[in-house]
């Protein structure tokens, strides 16, 4: 995505054409209204994701929903001194395999970000509280496997169906 990122840069598009092409990106109805309605049920929502931080936050504040998520995992993104939009890995890999897992790419593994956010989650919880909190996994894609498989009996898993 950094390279991909390079060429438009080079191509002349700035950092403002990127993100006016990020806002008209349409979400459908039925999701803004299912995260509104998960947040004004006390939901606790976080977004595990194998983009980057420009873009997720660029279409979350077009659609004004950013407000209703505590974390964002994803990869870094920033503007350099050019103008040009930079995409580091989340988990950097200069010194070898960054994470260990074979199912994810080299640059996120989604299950060890899962399994963190589940540990600090359930952390000084009695064991009561434990088992009635539940986690809810919503995949689109082959890179939501790994997480999947962290979740525990009686948590869920949606995936998107194509």
């Amino acid at each position: 995505m950094d390279k991909m990122m390079g060429e438009l840069h080079d191509q002349g598009k700035t950092i403002s054409d990127i993100e006016q092409s990020l806002k008209t990106i349409p979400l459908y109805p039925e999701t803004i209204r299912a995260i509104k309605f998960a947040f004004s049920m006390g939901c606790e929502l976080r977004i595990v994701s194998d983009a980057n931080m420009f873009f997720i936050k660029t279409i979350l504040q077009a659609h004004d929903l950013l407000q209703y998520f505590t974390e964002i995992k994803t990869n870094p993104a920033f503007v350099d001194e050019k103008g040009r939009l930079r995409i580091q890995p989340f988990h950097p890999f200069t010194e070898g395999p960054p994470h260990g897992c074979s199912l994810c790419p080299p640059n996120m593994c989604k299950g060890a970000i899962i399994d963190e956010i589940m540990r600090k989650s359930l952390e000084g919880e009695s064991v009561e509280s434990v088992d009635k909190k539940q986690f809810i996994y919503l995949g689109d894609g082959s890179g939501d496997f790994c997480p999947s498989l962290k979740l525990r009996d009686g948590d869920h898993v949606l995936p998107i169906k194509e």
